[in-house]
């Protein structure tokens, strides 16, 4: 390396440095603020109780069962709303694909769940829930489903399934969008010579569309996972977590713990092992499965 060549990146170095060190104080500093808090009993109803308890609080929390059972519904509920906005995201991505009349109109109205905020859209889906005046009650009713309106929101687990079928509404266009995206790099001249070689659209699917569009779907779902894996709005804003803390994902049980009992010290705890969780499945998507967001 000459001379130059190092004098350049020496300075690129220093130019570079102060945007680093910023980006790493407003990132690393709130994370090791809350980790050193999680050590401690710490509950604002009682200041002056504040005492050193080192990892008793993970202890402690691992063991509590509404804890454990936040933890099983976000997990649950992570798992069925990825896969049906993957599969529906998908398949609405290989129909907006195809050259048809109209495609940029369909395209335009495609997104516009995903550009509605999720408080709006909760409310939206809230509303036509409603066991008084809701439009799904009324459809079934009248279809023969039901005999009398349901209360979709307070049973269980038509709560649960509500809240999947409102957040997927919402997001399988982000879905649709990123793999469309991914659709439109395979060269069409791959299908070209399979159509040639007699492999009809099923074989095509599975011998080009699929392996071509794995990368970008991998994104899609380390994007889609870890933001569903961290759901508040939708949460507090369609069920508040019910009935008996069956829609209660891990960030609403957070919130409700340092908000609503101003224990602090154990929320930092919950707080860092969301944390932990989202790291940990970054890592199986990007050094499992493969996945890179980063296009490299």
């Amino acid at each position: 390396m000459s001379s130059r060549v190092r004098r350049d990146t020496a300075r690129g170095f220093w130019f570079v440095l102060p945007a680093v060190a910023v980006i790493a104080l407003v990132t690393f500093f709130p994370i090791a603020r809350t980790f050193i808090l999680s050590l401690y009993k710490y509950n604002l109803k009682f200041p002056s109780m504040k005492a050193f308890v080192g990892v008793n609080n993970y202890i402690n929390l691992f063991q509590n069962q509404d804890f454990l059972n936040s933890l099983t519904v976000t997990v649950s509920f992570t798992l069925v709303a990825v896969s049906i906005e993957a599969v529906a995201g998908l398949l609405i991505a290989l129909l907006i694909n195809k050259d048809f009349k109209g495609r940029g109109m369909v395209r335009a109205f495609t997104l516009i769940p995903w550009a509605i905020p999720t408080v709006a859209s909760a409310q939206m889906w809230r509303l036509m829930y409603s066991d008084q005046f809701g439009v799904i009650n009324d459809i079934a009713k009248k279809t023969g489903l039901i005999q009398e309106y349901v209360n979709i929101i307070g049973r269980q687990p038509q709560a649960f399934w509500a809240m999947v079928c409102a957040d997927a509404w919402k997001t399988i266009p982000f879905m649709a969008l990123l793999l469309l995206a991914g659709l439109q790099t395979i060269p069409p001249q791959l299908y070209e010579a399979a159509r040639v070689d007699g492999a009809n659209k099923w074989k095509q699917f599975w011998a080009i569309t699929l392996p071509m569009l794995k990368p970008t779907l991998l994104v899609a779902l380390i994007f889609r996972t870890l933001d569903t894996f961290k759901a508040f709005d939708i949460a507090i804003s369609l069920t508040n977590g019910g009935p008996a803390s069956s829609t209660e994902l891990l960030s609403l049980y957070n919130y409700k713990v340092m908000m609503n009992q101003l224990n602090f010290g154990m929320g930092a705890t919950i707080s860092i092992v969301i944390f932990i969780f989202t790291m940990l499945i970054a890592f199986l998507f990007i050094k499992v499965l493969g996945a890179n967001p980063y296009g490299k």
